[in-house]
């Protein structure tokens, strides 16, 4: 293990893939759909699940987190916030950063995230990894200050997985401290299980048991755009037409329901999930 030099890996792969989440970084709204197979996005479908709306509404919204005794926490282009399953939603702590990824180990306060440094933070650009040990009300820089924006993150405590526009995956398993090159694929959303790294792609859904080095396509997945593991195995995911599939293995998925153009899903368990814009929560049931 090693503090990986990224630069090295500036020209690596730029995938299609890579340019839709960049776009969804600029623009601040969801990334546009790259037809069937891809990882880029999710059409504009309507719900056929009930929502509840966040009040006030997020500004964007770009990752979920389950805290100890079920919160949930988004990270959005001004910090985080607190999600009430009523709707009310309340900002955490003093940062104001752009978070474009963000993780935690599951079930816990300690979170990792990345991104920009919002109005009144003086860190360089950008953020690097970050790091909070009290449920994002206080943040630490970690590594890679001012050299990666993790666009996806992903951990099960143990493997901690980010990608990074263009230049592939690095993985660490020392809490981000250090770091090393996974494989050089350009990934939409992460999920870490014990069964290895899960990787939304514009190919499909892939798979790694070799913590990150090397994919193979999950065959006859949907073709997943966001995706979140949750604390029994199970993976949960919202395909490019906007419809949310579970799995207890990740090799074989099962339709839910329509939820639309969410910009994030977080996995419970098999039969608990929720998905979310900067307006409305989902609860997936």
């Amino acid at each position: 293990m090693w503090s990986f030099p990224l630069r090295r890996w500036a020209h690596v792969l730029v995938p299609v893939a890579a340019a839709a989440v960049l776009v969804g970084c600029s623009t601040g709204e969801p990334p546009t759909p790259a037809g069937s197979g891809s990882g880029a996005g999710v059409a504009a479908v309507e719900s056929s699940v009930p929502g509840v709306a966040l009040a006030p509404a997020l500004d964007h919204l770009h990752g979920l987190h389950l805290a100890p005794g079920g919160a949930v926490l988004a990270g959005t282009h001004t910090g985080l916030v607190d999600l009430a399953t009523d709707g009310r939603t309340t900002r955490l702590g003093g940062s104001d950063d752009d978070f474009m990824g963000l993780t935690g180990v599951p079930g816990s306060d300690h979170l990792f995230a990345s991104g920009h440094p919002g109005p009144s933070s003086s860190a360089p650009n950008p953020l690097g990894l970050i790091e909070s040990l009290d449920g994002g009300r206080t943040w630490t820089p970690k590594s890679l200050t001012g050299e990666v924006d993790f666009h996806a993150l992903a951990t099960d405590g143990e493997l901690l997985v980010g990608y990074e526009g263009g230049t592939g995956l690095l993985t660490s398993t020392d809490d981000g401290a250090t770091w090393s090159a996974g494989a050089p694929l350009a990934a939409a959303a992460l999920a870490v299980t014990d069964t290895g790294v899960w990787a939304t792609t514009t190919a499909g859904l892939k798979h790694s048991t070799d913590a990150g080095r090397t994919f193979t396509l999950v065959p006859d997945a949907p073709p997943l755009a966001l995706l979140s593991a949750a604390s029994d195995g199970s993976l949960w995911g919202v395909d490019t037409t906007g419809t949310a599939w579970r799995s207890r293995t990740g090799q074989s998925w099962e339709q839910h329901a329509v939820v639309g153009p969410v910009e994030a899903v977080l996995a419970v368990d098999f039969d608990t999930a929720y998905a979310a814009t900067a307006q409305t929560l989902y609860p997936l049931d």
